[in-house]
């Protein structure tokens, strides 16, 4: 009964890791990987909802123009909580990569259809 219990409290705590703790600090290490990429140009938005262009970037912090009216803002790195241009380029690629494999896979077809024409 005590090897039992022992196995359950094990399987438990392995469950609590998997499905709790190594989430969680994958999307911390994401954030502050998407945090240290940060450079100028790059659209983005804080955790207040604040929309802006980055203008300058510093070790912990970063100021952006939020308008027309070229109204600059600093904030800590820690109140970022997009970068839309990051987004969008990762969007980009992953369209030219499915692109390409449809471009592979009509080849591949039509190289079949060739060789049983013959």
């Amino acid at each position: 009964m005590d090897m039992t219990m022992i196995i359950m409290m094990v399987v438990m705590i392995a469950v609590f890791y998997f499905m709790m703790i190594r989430p969680e600090n994958k999307r911390k290490k994401e954030a502050e990987e998407m945090r240290n990429a940060l450079k100028n140009g790059d659209k983005v938005t804080t955790i207040g909802g604040i929309v802006g262009t980055v203008v300058n970037v510093k070790d912990d912090k970063f100021v952006i123009e939020t308008s027309a009216d070229q109204v600059r803002i600093e904030f800590a790195k820690w109140a970022l909580s997009t970068n839309d241009s990051a987004i969008e380029a990762a969007k980009e690629k992953a369209k030219k990569e499915q692109e390409e494999k449809a471009r592979a896979v009509a080849a591949k077809k039509a190289e079949r259809a060739n060789k049983k024409n013959r």
